[in-house]
Formats: C-alpha cells, structure tokens, sequence
C-alpha cells in the first residue's frame, strides 16, 4: 500500500509502506535544476541558429540569465542541507562545482544591461560545453517561457540596487 504525505512546502511525498523508504515527488531542487539546464540547452541552440539579436532574442537571453541563476539557486539549496547535515566539504564542493553558473548569469546579466549584443554569442559559445551533455531532439520551451524576460531582467531590484 502507498501513502502520500505533504512535506513543510506542501510537496507531495510517496511512501511506500512496508519498504522503509520515501520518495519525494515534488519539485526537488535536482528536479528544478535538471528544467533550468534544459532551458539553456534549447536556449543556446535556439539562438545559434540566429543571426542577430531582435526583441525575441533579447528575451531568450534573459530568460538564460534567469535559468542559470536558478541553477545556482538549487545548488545552493542542495549544498545547505548538506550543511545542516555537517557534511561541509561535501557541500562545498558541489558551490565551487557550479560556482561557474551564478557568475555566467551575472556576466551576462551585465552585458545584457550594457547592450553589449555584439559580445553575447562569444559568451554563450563559452557556456556551450556545460550544457553539451543534454540530448535535445524536440525543442520543449517556446516563447511564451521567454517573452517578457528582458522586460523582467531590466527592472529587477537587484539591477536597480546596483544604481543606486
């Protein structure tokens, strides 16, 4: 027989009676991750296959700043129930892992704000091996995942804080 029990977030969790065993089947920082790199692998094939930066392409590299600062998001919720754990090394070991991710975002973040379009390609090109292990054979974003993005990225407080 199997139960389902709701965590402190109101994800849902399956036990399995009997066994001993839980399985969260919620959305897992692993599960959020694995989306977030998804998106940027249909990302950076969808804007390799441009030729210049119009207003859609504006917003997909927005949305790419915002992926890959959700990957770091769930590393460091990852690494900090590691911590809570007192397994230190261990957690920080997967920030350094991906400590290329939370920079990439603000890099680009930069260079979006900057309206840098001509150094983009160069930046994603670098990018480009950190996603390369993702088997694309159907593009599962579209645009209404990016539209509004660059709308989005352009007045969030943390840009407007970095004015002040």
């Amino acid at each position: 027989m199997h139960e389902f029990i709701a965590d402190e977030e109101s994800n849902p969790i399956l036990i399995l009676s009997g066994m001993g065993r839980v399985i969260h089947t919620g959305n897992t920082p692993a599960k959020k991750r694995n989306a977030y790199i998804r998106t940027c692998a249909e990302l950076l094939r969808l804007l390799a296959e441009r030729a210049h930066f119009d207003d859609e392409e504006k917003d997909m590299a927005a949305l790419f700043v915002f992926s890959l600062r959700g990957i770091y998001e769930t590393i460091e919720h990852s690494a900090g129930v590691w911590d809570e754990r007192n397994y230190w090394k261990r957690a920080e070991t997967l920030r350094n892992d991906w400590l290329w991710s939370r920079k990439a975002a603000d890099d680009l973040a930069d260079l979006i704000r900057e309206e840098a379009w001509e150094e983009i390609p160069a930046m994603l090109m670098e990018l480009f091996p950190r996603f390369q292990q993702v088997n694309i054979s159907t593009i599962t974003r579209n645009a209404d995942h990016w539209c509004g993005a660059l709308k989005a990225l352009l007045e969030s407080n943390e840009w407007q804080n970095l004015n002040l």
